[in-house]
């Protein structure tokens, strides 16, 4: 949970501490520059102009000097703690970690130029270099805190827990949530197994239900995560409990204070002191996360200017050719149930949603999907858009809100969610896409059962190497129309 972002954190301001401390490396040439000129003091050594040209000569003359100077700092800042629950750490004392780091980084960088008889670096350079590193570390760190704290409470990565257990290091951990808000989790409601414990709040949380009720909670909220922080009593109730989330695609954790265990894909993490086991149903690394959603925003925004003037075409068609709004909006279900709005281009007749009705019993689709090769509702110009996914371009914006991803399960109606059997939800643990494996694999020649069982096995597969296949395989399938209905 936590500590997995934490240590993709790290990682991600080890990078950014590097680049910061090269741009005051450099930076500090022009300070050092304008201090010599302002009190006439003497040219330190290599600066032959206060200018891009002199400050390109002087770094590849002290080459040594920067490895040394930005490796020192990275050491000591580690060694400070910096990076140690940073999200967990107020910022005096983030700040009190940088300066003793300071200090011991200054001294470290003198004494390998003494070592190493670098008898050409200034002195006053380095002091200057490091009250530079300084300010620049700081503000740099002032600056992801708070971008980290407006995301957060924007609602933005944004993780929903149920809490089971109401007991007394129930309630700390809870509080622990509660205070720390900018961590990111929000509690939906709590689970307790004792008769009469419905309905009440506790920490200011309201009791859901008891441990048997949790898959139909799962399945009427939006939960992200099930926290189990039972006493050693309740352990045999909770097994069900936890294959019932496994089933869902809900991850889980149980609180480790009861006991050690060591069991094969389990992961034991550390929430604030509450040593912790996760349970995961599916398994990716941040960073992996990460670079399928930067590529997401990259695609969504080329994708979107290169076919910009199709979509604008497409639309006056759209207009010219039936009555009605050019895009069609409709309610999906989106990561873990999240509800959001899906756009398309409108490729019905007015009133398509009231007439299906009338043909459900037309439909060649199993399960709780409706699909009809020769649907009559379908507009002339909206059965080229269809055979083409030509219709499907505006769910671009959806990928660039974050609300979708480039490749993942199709969005599902949340009236097909609700008459999906248990197994089958657990395609709702990955955010979804504009195209998956069933898209590519035949799409409406696809039967319903089977389709689910594209989508489970592309989550317990994934990886990014999945995704650019299913995007190489996506162009052929655009291209010639394969498996449209």
């Amino acid at each position: 949970m936590i500590s997995e972002r934490e240590k993709f954190l790290v990682h991600v301001m080890r990078i950014l501490d590097a680049v910061m401390l090269f741009v005051a490396f450099e930076l500090a040439y022009f300070v050092d520059e304008y201090i010599r000129s302002a009190f006439g003091l003497s040219q330190k050594a290599f600066a032959i102009a206060p200018d891009w040209s002199g400050l390109y000569y002087f770094t590849r003359q002290n080459l040594g000097l920067l490895v040394a100077f930005v490796g020192s700092w990275l050491v000591f800042l580690a060694a400070q703690g910096i990076y140690s629950h940073f999200r967990m750490r107020r910022l005096r004392h983030i700040n009190a970690a940088i300066l003793k780091g300071m200090v011991l980084a200054t001294f470290s960088t003198s004494a390998i130029a003494f070592l190493l008889k670098w008898q050409l670096t200034s002195r006053l350079y380095l002091a200057t270099c490091s009250l530079v590193a300084m300010t620049v570390l700081m503000a740099e760190k002032y600056v992801l805190i708070k971008f980290l704290d407006s995301v957060h409470r924007k609602g933005y990565n944004q993780i929903n827990l149920l809490i089971v257990g109401t007991g007394k290091r129930a309630r700390e951990f809870i509080r622990a949530v509660k205070e720390n808000s900018h961590w990111g989790l929000r509690i939906v409601g709590l689970i307790d197994d004792e008769h009469g414990m419905f309905g009440k709040e506790v920490e200011g949380y309201r009791v859901l239900g008891r441990i048997q009720d949790i898959p139909f909670i799962l399945q009427r909220k939006v939960i992200d995560r099930v926290i189990f922080v039972v006493p050693r009593l309740w352990l045999h109730r909770i097994d069900e409990a936890i294959m019932a989330c496994e089933n869902l695609g809900i991850s889980t954790a149980v609180s480790l204070d009861l006991y050690n265990l060591r069991i094969a894909k389990i992961r034991q993490t550390d929430f604030n002191g509450f040593p912790l086991l996760e349970f995961e149903t599916f398994r990716a690394k941040q960073w992996q996360l990460f670079i399928k959603r930067l590529i997401d925003i990259v695609l969504s925004v080329l994708l979107l200017v290169l076919f910009s003037p199709l979509m604008l075409v497409v639309a006056l068609l759209i207009k010219l050719t039936s009555p009605g709004p050019v895009l069609f909006k409709q309610k999906r279900c989106g990561l873990n149930g999240r509800k959001f709005t899906l756009y398309k281009f409108r490729t019905m007749i007015p009133g398509a949603e009231r007439k299906k009705q009338e043909l459900l019993r037309m439909n060649e689709m199993g399960g709780p999907v409706f699909k009809m090769k020769r649907d009559p509702r379908v507009t002339p110009i909206g059965r080229i858009l269809r055979r083409f996914s030509i219709d499907e371009l505006p769910q671009l914006f959806n990928v660039l809100k974050g609300d979708m991803s480039i490749v993942g399960p199709r969005p599902a109606l949340p009236v097909e969610v609700e008459l999906y059997e248990e197994w089958q939800r657990r395609r709702l643990s990955l955010k979804p896409g504009l195209t998956c494996i069933w898209q590519v694999s035949g799409r409406n020649k696809v039967p319903f059962e089977r389709w689910m069982q594209m989508d489970l096995e592309y989550i317990d597969n994934w990886s990014l190497w999945l995704d650019f296949k299913i995007m190489l395989k996506t162009i052929f399938v655009v291209l010639t129309g394969y498996g449209a209905a």
